[in-house]
């Protein structure tokens, strides 16, 4: 049988550098852009643009699983992608500028749970060019391990290198479980080059790498069966966001449920640091879960139907519980119950930021889910109130745009559950 001419057999690794040039291309134009919040629907069509040239690499590499090269590229890519928008100032979410007043805050050994901006006057600890226009008059709703790791860093640009720093040693991490599950390396590129990873982290600088860093660490031990230093890891993540609770029984079923306490106690050992705001320790976290809906798919639907916010927060809640104990019941590993649990809480969540979709992402270079992989490009969508909050108006999602964002996903979601039932009734679906 005649070998195929060399050239052929490099052409998944040429197509990746393709790629990658496009996707710079496009990183270079939004870097040179001075403010993005006045482009969003300019930005969106280049992150959609981006999205597109993302799945035709996550393609490439699951079609042919290129060599070390191709690696190479997608490590080279990744860097350079995030380097690129790194100098950009965040522009799309106020957020690093909440995080800059709260490490000010304890810096001045005011305790965030115990006050908000407006208490201490507009003045007080705000940058002058970017006044908080949001949450001025809510206590911090952040965990104490991120509110720590606000006080470590004085300026944007500073959290957006270690939120960036923290990103790229997931990348890191993935590599590690790649090479223990015995899977592609290059299957990395599904989150090394996910537009929305590079837009969270390294262009607005989202404090959620920090609970996904400690997410997959957490994984890769108990994997290397270090139950209790897994169980420790989790409680990180859970301290720098709260999705990570979810995986708790997972991980406890794998180990022992007794080590539950090990994971309470270190909660609440980095709560006690911030306890005398006292009653008001959870008061952030109240206001948020009572006031704000966002980008939003399933609760939406549950409201419009004639709930009230609290009914609805219960309908979710029961779901996610019914979640957790068909994870549990079907032994779903760690990387799997991640993916299914977390895009199961954005599904079911009143908020579903763009940011927030970053959460599911490592886990799809290891379950490729065509449904998901889709959801993290469409997510780029709940941006688009953007537009009119820049104009003064108020943030309000627009049905259309939220249709256009899960309408496809929904739709391909409930064709891969008829292919699974049908499997399972011994048919063969045509794929």
């Amino acid at each position: 049988m005649p070998r195929s001419p060399a050239w052929l057999n490099n052409l998944p690794t040429l197509g990746l550098l393709v790629l990658a040039g496009g996707l710079g291309t496009i990183y270079h134009y939004l870097a040179r852009q001075p403010d993005l919040k006045a482009r969003v629907p300019e930005f969106i069509a280049l992150a959609l643009g981006a999205g597109i040239l993302y799945l035709a690499g996550v393609y490439l590499v699951e079609r042919f699983v290129p060599g070390p090269a191709a690696l190479l590229i997608i490590l080279a890519g990744a860097l350079a992608f995030r380097l690129l928008v790194l100098p950009l100032t965040p522009s799309l979410s106020g957020d690093v500028y909440r995080y800059q007043w709260e490490g000010r805050v304890q810096r001045a050994g005011i305790n965030p749970y115990a006050t908000y901006p407006a208490a201490l006057g507009p003045s007080a600890f705000q940058d002058p060019r970017h006044p908080l226009e949001v949450g001025s008059t809510t206590p911090t709703l952040y965990p104490p391990l991120s509110e720590m790791s606000f006080s470590w860093v004085e300026t944007v640009s500073g959290y957006k290198r270690l939120y960036t720093g923290l990103d790229l040693a997931s990348i890191v991490v993935l590599l590690l479980l790649l090479a223990l599950h015995k899977q592609p390396l290059p299957r990395v590129l599904t989150y090394a080059w996910n537009p929305t990873v590079v837009v969270s982290f390294s262009l607005d600088g989202h404090h959620d790498s920090l609970a996904i860093l400690t997410l997959l660490a957490a994984i890769l031990l108990i994997i290397n069966r270090q139950r209790a230093l897994s169980i420790m890891f989790l409680a990180l993540s859970f301290l720098a966001k709260f999705f990570a609770v979810l995986l708790l029984p997972v991980f406890l079923k794998r180990t022992r449920w007794a080590y539950a306490g090990l994971f309470g106690g270190l909660v609440a050992l980095a709560y006690l640091r911030y306890a005398s705001a006292g009653r008001n320790l959870l008061e952030g976290l109240s206001q948020y879960a009572a006031g704000w809906e966002a980008n939003d798919s399933v609760f939406r639907l549950i409201v419009r139907a004639g709930n009230s916010q609290a009914q609805a927060e219960l309908v979710v809640g029961m779901v996610l519980l019914a979640l957790v104990a068909y994870a549990l019941k079907q032994r779903l590993e760690p990387l799997r119950a991640g993916l299914f649990l977390t895009a199961g809480l954005l599904l079911l969540s009143p908020n579903a930021f763009p940011w927030y979709f970053t959460w599911t992402i490592p886990f799809l270079c290891f379950y490729p889910s065509r449904s998901w992989l889709l959801m993290s490009v469409t997510c780029v969508l709940g941006y688009a109130p953007m537009v009119a909050y820049a104009a003064g108006q108020p943030y309000r999602d627009s049905p259309l745009i939220l249709a256009l964002e899960y309408l496809p996903v929904y739709a391909w979601l409930a064709y891969e559950g008829w292919q699974a039932t049908a499997r399972a009734a011994g048919l063969r679906p045509t794929d």
